[in-house]
């Protein structure tokens, strides 16, 4: 019954359209949440005070459910300052060579480092037995996979960036296990179109072959505990 007595708790606790228009008209402060499991933001169109009054107001929810806060994750930030959320860094800046302002969804600092961690690992020393195909496939993999977590945002740019990072780990991998070629060598042997990483059938795509769809919006199609219309569990 857990969604149930989420619902009964907090029917009103986030305004709908209609008390929206009347709050704003009053000067008074908006919110939205968006929740991922256990995990959640506050948008707030007001004043800071505002946010701190909906963080309470949340603790109290939590409160009564055994739950709380955790206060070295809870931050309130102005939306120009930026936020992390769900590995993603959401931040609104001018456009370049505009005076517009946008709000941009972008992998986080956590997140690229990461990801190149994985790419230096599995690309050390330690793992020079490996099959150089397979090495190529193993980490193109990787790097893939996470780019696809990433490409509903503005994420191109970061996607080229990992690329090169990778691209010059496997190539030290490569070079290092054959008795370090020059890179001459490593072109004629181990690639298959200008600088691309290929052998044995296998093939380094990397992150930029990850088709980048920004931005891909569900709306109230997703199903939320903080609406009355959620069955109980």
């Amino acid at each position: 019954m857990l969604l149930q007595r989420i619902d009964t708790a907090t029917a009103q606790w986030e305004p709908d359209g209609n008390r929206r228009h009347k709050r704003r008209r009053q000067g008074l402060g908006n919110w939205k949440i968006i929740r991922y499991a256990d995990d959640f933001v506050i948008m707030v169109h007001g004043e800071r005070h505002h946010a701190q009054e909906r963080k309470a107001e949340v603790a109290q929810v939590l409160s009564r459910l055994g739950l709380r806060l955790a206060e070295e994750k809870t931050r309130v930030v102005h939306i120009d300052e930026g936020f992390d959320f769900l590995g993603f860094h959401i931040r609104r800046r001018q456009k370049q060579g505009t005076r517009k302002r946008h709000v941009y969804t972008i992998p986080s600092k956590k997140s690229v480092q990461s990801i190149k961690d994985t790419a230096r690992r599995k690309a050390n020393r330690s793992a020079r037995n490996t099959e150089t195909g397979m090495k190529i496939s193993e980490v193109d993999s990787v790097v893939r996979g996470w780019a696809n977590y990433f490409r509903h945002g503005v994420s191109k740019k970061i996607f080229y960036t990992i690329d090169s990072f990778a691209w010059w780990r496997l190539s030290s991998w490569i070079r290092r296990k054959h008795s370090n070629i020059n890179l001459g060598e490593l072109r004629r042997r181990f690639t298959d179109r200008g600088w691309r990483l290929a052998c044995n059938g296998a093939v380094y795509r990397g992150a930029s072959s990850v088709e980048v769809t920004r931005y891909r919006s569900r709306g109230s199609k997703i199903p939320t505990p903080w609406s009355l219309k959620t069955a109980s569990l």
